[in-house]
């Protein structure tokens, strides 16, 4: 069945999208996470995926052109497919959308997707009700969780209610529907998750045949399963007491592989454990529920025989909790598992000596209408460093290389669901007390989980600090798109050689970890020269 695509709610006050680039034409194939369009909201420019396979049928708003959101920009299915019961009554038609059809092959080419009767439906059904789908929400997001229901099946819905709150791997947003009408059909129950594109609810007319859409929804041939052989009838009686396991034709028993080594690490023999499975075939449950019979008392000790050692008994049972993944912790995996085992990691480390660093922090911060900390000045320092060594300010893009022009800076901030980076932006043209008053609002909005997407995204460049938990030095793994990430380590007093004299100096441990398709050894070992003699002397961050 045809998938449709619609304009993705991709900011929190974002009404409409402008196509600002289609990546694919009609006629093309389109992959689950091929980029197909560029669309420009109110706050940025994002890359807009559609989720689904097939062949581009239908572009329903030009290059250059708004849709409203969740307005059909797209259609995708099989060549051939008949598409149109889909874009009856919907406001997204365009008149450029006949020369986009024509491009299709033609619709009697492939057979109906459903029956005759049932395609009526669909379309009587589409008329009176409009899907609400699960909207893309971040650049990284592949499906989203449904925290909390604002309404109910049978509330009467208006375009600009608040639907539902759904948790990215960002952040928790609100879905509008943008349709009024009944709440029809809520497909997704609070706590549980949807796919990007993923049904979340119908609104529409009272009393529209829901079902039809459901169906057609879930038409998509579905790969024939093998046919099992029906496993015989269980016995209905009850023995008087638990019979032992049940042996096969050959006298194995029958238990599953992991059964077998469960009862063999806890040392229980199989042979006493009674199976539940298909003809008494014993399974996990089996064992982690088994309880060894009583066993007679040990007999007197033999006389002159040494007493034995009274039997270790624990204390416990051995035990785990599963604990489900949270979005943001999906996507974190994701990206950094691509990241650690796609690019080429490298590490420089060098000591900094933050003995000015200090002094003048203390006498900024008796001016300063907010308060300056350490990270503010390596955030700063960063910056200014970047602006003169622009190599280390780039993005490895596969074919080429992304020299920024900008100098957006990530700053990584640890929540209770994981680690997020917001972005402070021009962060080389914003001065201490700006760059401290600017990341202590991004801060709080993390913790709340009240970032938006433009919060979070557009970094050049990521500082990580976890010199404020202790932690002396290590290493970071890059936050993509950059090509480099700064691991900032605690300030501690330590003995120095100075003009041949030991001294007591405080020093930072840094260590930065290079992307070496993009940065290479001497060009990253400048860029920390550079920042070194900044942080060493801030008064020249002031030039």
């Amino acid at each position: 069945m045809a998938e449709v695509i619609r304009m993705p709610l991709l900011s929190d006050t974002m009404t409409e999208g402008v196509i600002a680039e289609w990546h694919k034409k009609v006629g093309d194939q389109v992959k689950a996470d091929d980029v197909i369009a560029e669309v420009e909201t109110d706050k940025a420019t994002m890359e807009v995926m559609g989720y689904v396979e097939g062949t581009l049928l239908y572009i329903g708003v030009e290059k250059g052109k708004a849709a409203k959101v969740n307005e059909i920009i797209a259609i995708v299915g099989k060549p051939g497919e008949d598409y149109k019961p889909f874009l009856e009554g919907n406001s997204g038609a365009t008149a450029a959308a006949p020369a986009q059809q024509a491009a299709a092959p033609a619709p009697q080419a492939a057979p109906a997707a459903v029956p005759a009767a049932d395609d009526a439906a669909l379309k009587e059904a589409l008329k009176n009700a409009t899907v609400i789908r699960m909207p893309l929400l971040s650049d990284t997001m592949t499906e989203g969780k449904i925290v909390a229901w604002n309404k109910k099946v049978g509330d009467t819905v208006k375009s600009d209610d608040v639907l539902a709150e759904v948790e990215t791997d960002k952040a928790t947003m609100e879905v509008i529907g943008y349709a009024d009408g009944t709440l029809l059909y809520v497909g997704v129950n609070e706590g549980e998750a949807a796919k990007v594109n993923g049904i979340m609810a119908i609104v529409g007319k009272a009393g529209t045949n829901v079902d039809a859409i459901l169906a057609a929804e879930n038409a998509a041939p579905a790969k024939a399963a093998p046919a099992e052989a029906a496993a015989p009838a269980a016995t209905t009686g009850t023995p008087a007491a638990a019979p032992a396991a049940t042996a096969g034709s050959d006298g194995r028993v029958k238990a599953s592989p992991l059964a077998r080594k469960l009862a063999a690490d806890k040392g229980i023999d199989i042979n006493q454990v009674v199976g539940s499975g298909d003809n008494g075939r014993i399974v996990k449950k089996d064992v982690d529920s088994f309880v060894p019979a009583a066993t007679p008392a040990p007999a007197a000790a033999k006389a002159g025989a040494a007493p034995a050692a009274p039997a270790f008994v624990p204390a416990g049972q051995e035990g785990y909790t599963d604990t489900p993944l949270t979005q943001m912790r999906k996507v974190i995996a994701k990206r950094l598992s691509e990241s650690k085992f796609s690019a080429p990691h490298f590490y420089l480390k060098i000591d900094v000596n933050m003995d000015k660093a200090m002094e003048a922090r203390k006498a900024i911060n008796e001016m300063s209408p907010v308060k300056i900390s350490f990270n503010d000045m390596v955030i700063k320092a960063c910056a200014l460093a970047l602006r003169q060594h622009p190599d280390v300010n780039s993005s490895w893009m596969g074919d080429f290389i992304r020299h920024n022009q900008h100098v957006h800076i990530g700053s990584a901030v640890a929540i209770e669901d994981g680690l997020i980076v917001p972005v402070i932006r021009f962060a080389d043209q914003k001065s201490l007390s700006q760059i401290a008053g600017e990341a202590k609002g991004l801060y709080d909005k993390a913790k709340n989980k009240k970032l938006q997407p433009q919060d979070f995204s557009g970094n050049t460049f990521t500082v990580s600090n976890l010199g404020m938990l202790g932690i002396d030095e290590f290493t970071a793994i890059i936050n993509p798109p950059d090509s480099a990430i700064l691991a900032v380590g605690g300030i501690k007093e330590t003995a120095i050689v100075e003009k041949g004299q030991v001294k007591i100096a405080n020093i930072m441990k840094l260590t930065m970890s290079c992307d070496h398709r993009s940065v290479d050894g001497a060009v990253g070992a400048r860029f920390l020269a550079t920042l070194k003699t900044y942080l060493e002397n801030p008064v020249t961050m002031l030039v």
